[in-house]
């Protein structure tokens, strides 16, 4: 049986690469939602929701081309405060601070979707990782030095732990590919849902 044509709501290329280590090629659709997080919105529903925009801003795509869909958004926070991309080296060293010496959230949302190309699209599920990351006491000298780096560019948290910001992490517990971006084991069970062959995590629970 043909494996049905993914898709995946992102222009990331750290998410096309982690759907490749299971084994998937992907057509990349990005979209551009707006991202702006409600007043008094907990990280947990901010994240949900914002997976489920990118998948709804895609929905006209997919029913045309038939398919899977894969959205996925990623939220850093600490306590109710969630913390952005930074644009500058004075917002990156402001995330870096707060997050120096501390244990911070990351959550990653994916949402798959899925049609046969006949119009119809059905939701398959979201599911969440939640990620607590420990970070060591980061000097002003070691964030001026990573700002130049530019991976703290357009990283939500400001750090990337695939690259140099993984020197700062002294702990992880749960998902590493949910803080690179796309939680593989989430989304292998979505996918199995889905129908696509080759996902081997058995789909237990609700989705």
């Amino acid at each position: 049986m043909k494996r049905p044509q993914i898709l995946l709501a992102s222009a990331s290329p750290r998410r096309a690469e982690l759907l490749a280590q299971l084994g998937l090629t992907c057509v990349a659709l990005p979209q551009d939602i707006d991202e702006s997080r409600r007043l008094g919105e907990p990280p947990l529903d901010y994240v949900q929701r914002m997976a489920r925009e990118k998948a709804a801003a895609a929905t006209p795509a997919l029913a045309a081309r038939g398919g899977v869909l894969i959205a996925s958004d990623t939220c850093v926070s600490l306590g109710d405060e969630v913390f952005g991309k930074p644009d500058t080296a004075l917002e990156a060293a402001a995330t870096l601070s707060q997050l120096s010496d501390t244990t911070h959230s990351v959550r990653s949302a994916v949402c798959v979707l899925a049609s046969d190309g006949d119009g119809d699209v059905r939701e398959v599920g979201l599911r969440v990782a939640h990620t607590r990351v420990r970070f060591c006491l980061i000097d002003e000298a070691a964030m001026a030095l990573y700002w130049q780096s530019g991976e703290p560019l357009g990283k939500a948290g400001g750090y990337a732990i695939q690259g140099l910001g993984a020197q700062f992490v002294r702990s992880i517990e749960g998902s590493y590919s949910g803080v690179m971006g796309l939680p593989l084991f989430e989304t292998a069970a979505l996918l199995g849902l889905a129908g696509v062959e080759g996902m081997l995590v058995e789909n237990t629970g609700s989705a």
